[in-house]
C-alpha cells in the first residue's frame, strides 16, 4: 500500500513539475518590438506613436486614423539583429508584410510575422565537461508565425481627445527548426491555431502637438495551441510618443519631429529591451518627395543605438512609393522596409 500511494505522489509531482515547465515556457518566450511594422515608422526610428497619420496606424496606434480621410498600405520589411553576430546567436530576423485600410473611424488590417531566433550554447550538465559529455547542447533555434486579422475602430471624444482599439483575430504558432542558423528557420512549415487579442490607443491633439499612447496585447494572450504545444504568451507592451508638426497645406515645407518610449520591457533573444526613439519627417509636397531619419536605442543593460533613413516618392496625387533602411553598428539592428501607401 504504501509503495502504491508513493508511486501516485510520485506521478502527481511529476504532472505538477511538467506543468509547472510548460507554463514556464509560455510566459518567458520572446516577443516581436513595435519597429517590426511601417516603412514612415522604421524610417523615423520607431518615433512614430504620437505621427501615426496612415492606415498603418491599425499597428502602431489605432487612434491615429483619424488623422487621414482615406489610407491604403501595401508593405514588407526585413529586420535583423545583430548585424554581424555569432554564427550560434544570440540573433534574431523578423519578416513581415501586410496590408491596412483606414478611415477616420474605422479600419481593416492583415499582417504577417515570422520572427525567428537562435541562443547561444548552453550547458546540459553540471561539472567540467569531458570527451563523452561536451556539456553543451548545439543552440536553440525556433521560429515563430503570427497572422493578425484586425478591426480597428474609434470615436473622438471631443475635439482634442482619441480613443481608438484594433479588436484582433490571431492564427500563430511557434516550431523549433532542425538546423543551426537564422536561414534554416525562415521556412519552415510551423502549426497554427487561433486566439483572440486586442490593442487600445489613444490621442491628444493641442494645436500643432500631438501626445499619444498604445498598448498591445493587454490581458497577455497565449496562442498556438496546438498539437500538444505549450503556446506562447504575447507579452503586454506599452509606448507612448509625443510629435510636433509644422507648416500649412499648401506650404512649400512641411515638419514633423517625434519622440518615442517603451514603457514596459520587451523580452528579445537578448534579455529584455525597452527602447527610445526620435525621429524627423521633412515633406517637400511641390517636388513630390518626403525624406526622414531618425535614431533608436535599447536603455535596458548593455546600451545598443541603429539609426534610420527613409524616403517617399510621390507617383501622383495621395500614391506614395515608401522605402526605409535601418543600420548601426555591427551589434545593432539592421534591415529595409519598402511599400506603398495611397493617403487622401
Amino acid at each position: 500500500m504504501d509503495d502504491c500511494r508513493r508511486r501516485r505522489c510520485t506521478r502527481r509531482l511529476s504532472s505538477v513539475a511538467l506543468a509547472a515547465l510548460l507554463l514556464s515556457i509560455s510566459t518567458n518566450a520572446s516577443a516581436q518590438i513595435y519597429e517590426v511594422i511601417g516603412t514612415r515608422a522604421q524610417g523615423m526610428g520607431g518615433a512614430f506613436v504620437a505621427v501615426a497619420d496612415d492606415a498603418t496606424a491599425t499597428w502602431w496606434n489605432p487612434a491615429g486614423l483619424i488623422l487621414s480621410y482615406f489610407s491604403i498600405v501595401f508593405e514588407r520589411s526585413e529586420i535583423e539583429e545583430p548585424d554581424g553576430g555569432p554564427p550560434q546567436g544570440p540573433a534574431w530576423r523578423a519578416k513581415t508584410g501586410g496590408f491596412a485600410v483606414g478611415f477616420p473611424a474605422l479600419g481593416v488590417s492583415y499582417y504577417r510575422l515570422r520572427v525567428s531566433e537562435i541562443a547561444p550554447e548552453v550547458p546540459t550538465a553540471p561539472g567540467t565537461p569531458d570527451r563523452q559529455d561536451l556539456g553543451v547542447a548545439g543552440p536553440r533555434l525556433f521560429t515563430r508565425v503570427t497572422n493578425q486579422f484586425g478591426a480597428t475602430v474609434g470615436q473622438s471624444l471631443g475635439n482634442h481627445f482619441v480613443l481608438a482599439s484594433t479588436f484582433k483575430l490571431v492564427r500563430a504558432g511557434e516550431a523549433e527548426p532542425i538546423g543551426t542558423s537564422l536561414d534554416d528557420a525562415q521556412d519552415f512549415d510551423v502549426p497554427l491555431d487561433w486566439s483572440s487579442d486586442l490593442d487600445i490607443g489613444v490621442l491628444v491633439l493641442v494645436g500643432s502637438a500631438r501626445i499619444g499612447g498604445s498598448v498591445k496585447h493587454p490581458w497577455e494572450p497565449t496562442v498556438g495551441e496546438v498539437n500538444g504545444a505549450p503556446g506562447f504568451k504575447l507579452k503586454r507592451q506599452a509606448r507612448v510618443g509625443a510629435s510636433w508638426m509644422h507648416g500649412q497645406a499648401g506650404a512649400p515645407v512641411h515638419l514633423t519631429v517625434a519622440a518615442d518610449a517603451d514603457v514596459l520591457k520587451t523580452p528579445t533573444a537578448f534579455g529584455d529591451h525597452r527602447h527610445v526613439a526620435t525621429g524627423t519627417e521633412v515633406a517637400l509636397p511641390r517636388l513630390f518627395l518626403t525624406v526622414r531619419g531618425g535614431l533608436n536605442w535599447n536603455t535596458v543593460g548593455d546600451l545598443s543605438r541603429s539609426a534610420s533613413t527613409g524616403v517617399s516618392i510621390g507617383l501622383s496625387h495621395g500614391f506614395y512609393f515608401d522605402a526605409a533602411r535601418t543600420f548601426g553598428t555591427d551589434r545593432s539592428r539592421k534591415g529595409w522596409a519598402a511599400g506603398f501607401r495611397l493617403t487622401l
